[in-house]
């Protein structure tokens, strides 16, 4: 085995914790993930995701204008009962059931 040695880097505490989180839950720790990640970058010879920043950025300004103006619209819309949400529900699984059977 080649020498090993230590690296350390500096990481916003929640962001750190998220990680640590998901790579929980996907049975992996975060020294794995990185040591795949170094690797991915070695066979590559570049960065292994893309790094292109997107075509439409949304500022936070503009995502909040966005949900203040769907929360203006559903203010106009009516109030369901259960029952009425239910029987939608049932109409749509009925219609996906019927277009199911006639592709069949």
């Amino acid at each position: 085995m080649a020498e090993q040695v230590l690296i350390q880097f500096r990481v916003d505490k929640d962001l750190k914790q998220d990680v640590a989180d998901i790579c929980d839950a996907l049975g992996t720790d975060m020294p794995t993930v990185f040591r795949m990640c170094m690797k991915q970058i070695q066979i590559v010879r570049g960065i292994p995701f893309s790094t292109k920043l997107p075509e439409n950025v949304v500022t936070r300004a503009e995502a909040l204008e966005a949900f203040e103006e769907m929360r203006r619209q559903a203010a106009d819309v009516p109030e369901m009962s259960l029952e009425e949400i239910n029987e939608e529900i049932s109409s749509a699984r009925a219609e996906r059931k019927a277009r199911k059977a006639a592709k069949e």
